[in-house]
């Protein structure tokens, strides 16, 4: 962050500057929506002013997301310079594991006699 930049930024244009949201635009309506904590209290107005340590919390993409603000930034940059605006507070949530597959793949003649034994396998399209 330069020396030249303001103390505090508007929360939807972080949120951008962040990529949390593809566009600004998206960052504000989920945060009119009221979608979008600051502290613990929610706010409807995307143009909040945040400073370095306030605290985040917002869904995004079926996962609740927990947010420590640690720079403002003063552009929206590459990933790796957005992920240095913030820490992630909420625990990472365990995958599932994916399931293992049975047998072999199967081979192009393989799927053609399944396909003829569902009845639609006979190649006219």
């Amino acid at each position: 962050m330069s020396a030249s930049s303001p103390d505090k930024l508007r929360l939807d244009k972080w949120l951008w500057h962040a990529r949390f949201f593809k566009t600004r635009t998206l960052a504000a309506k989920q945060v009119s929506g009221g979608h979008v904590r600051v502290n613990g209290e929610r706010t409807i107005k995307p143009a909040c002013g945040i400073t370095p340590g306030d605290v985040l919390t917002f869904a995004q993409a079926r996962q609740a997301r927990v947010i420590k603000i640690v720079e403002l930034g003063d552009r929206r940059g590459p990933a790796s310079e957005a992920q240095a605006l913030y820490e992630d507070l909420a625990p990472p949530e365990p995958r599932e594991p994916a399931p293992e597959r049975v047998g072999e793949r199967p081979t192009k003649k393989d799927r053609r006699a399944m396909d003829a034994l569902r009845g639609g396998g006979d190649g006219d399209f």
